[in-house]
């Protein structure tokens, strides 16, 4: 009854899969090396549209973000075919058709993994969770081919809880949090070891959502412990593209007098004095800002000269 409910509430989304034997993008080159479907893929074309993304405005990037949330969410159902496509969340489908709506690129199997978009010469990956998840697929793709991270995260979120027994949105509240690039690093951690390859890179997505949960949590008013349904992306608020460490210092506030400590950051910043120690340390290994002392029991940065 919940799943028949839930289908009323979002018609744009599909329990429907193909069975791996019987899906082309299954079938595999030669017995080793890289294993790829064997599809007709246009590898220069998609390198450019990754060039054409980073040097996009931002005006220009949120035409595309609105053109693919339109063919995503007006589907109804939308019609998927291939591997990893069983109840898509509709966040990672409407990234998905940002970066390349040519469902020929999308969902490409190389070699034991499923790249979300592969050009020939070219990875996207569309992480909307856990990094921690990405570690194997990184040590994979990355000694073969340039992979591109498209993170999003939410700036403005509103919560709409949704009773589980029939589908029904019950109640709604706005979170007081706003998102920041800086909400990134805590992700970025987790991925650590592979920040320094010159093969990665990411896109940074500020998106303004509404959350759906299930009102099936294990407190009185059902909400701790509750599962998320669905994020539905509503509009996409700014962008920051990350290829290399220099990009990095679209970070560090241009006010910021020297040297500073991690406190200080952070209220340059616009943020509490705590819980910067993670961006600090990454942007100290990425080479951005470099330690040259210490003020009691606080580091004392400075934007490393080379910049």
């Amino acid at each position: 009854m919940l799943a028949n409910a839930l289908r009323i509430l979002f018609p744009f989304h599909t329990d429907r899969t193909v069975p791996a034997e019987n899906d082309p993008r299954s079938a595999v080159q030669g017995s080793g090396g890289n294993h790829m479907a064997e599809k007709n893929t246009k590898p220069t074309e998609v390198s450019q549209l990754s060039a054409a993304l980073d040097e996009t405005s931002l005006e220009q990037a949120r035409e595309r973000f609105d053109a693919a949330r339109a063919k995503v969410i007006t589907l109804a159902p939308r019609e998927r075919h291939g591997i990893g496509m069983q109840s898509e969340k509709t966040l990672h489908a409407v990234l998905k058709n940002y970066i390349d709506s040519d469902e020929d690129h999308q969902e490409i199997p190389v070699d034991r993994y499923i790249a979300d978009i592969f050009s020939g010469d070219h990875i996207i990956e569309i992480q909307t969770a856990n990094m921690n998840a990405m570690r194997a697929k990184l040590a994979c793709f990355l000694p073969q081919y340039p992979v591109r991270v498209v993170y999003p995260i939410p700036a403005k979120k509103q919560i709409i809880w949704v009773d589980p027994e029939t589908g029904e949105p019950v109640k709604k509240n706005r979170s007081p949090l706003r998102g920041s690039f800086f909400h990134a690093f805590r992700e970025l951690y987790k991925i650590r070891p592979f920040l320094s390859d010159p093969n990665l890179s990411f896109e940074l997505l500020l998106i303004d959502l509404d959350e759906y949960r299930l009102l099936d949590g294990w407190s009185r008013d059902k909400k701790r412990g509750s599962h998320r349904y669905d994020r539905i992306p509503l509009r996409m608020e700014d962008r920051m593209v990350l290829t290399c460490p220099r990009d990095y210092m679209q970070l560090v506030p241009a006010d910021l007098p020297e040297p500073f400590t991690s406190a200080d950051f952070a209220r340059a910043a616009g943020f509490k004095k705590n819980g910067f120690s993670t961006v600090m340390l990454l942007l100290t290994e990425m080479g951005v800002v470099e330690r040259i002392g210490k003020k009691g029991n606080w580091w004392l940065y400075r934007v490393t000269q080379d910049w």
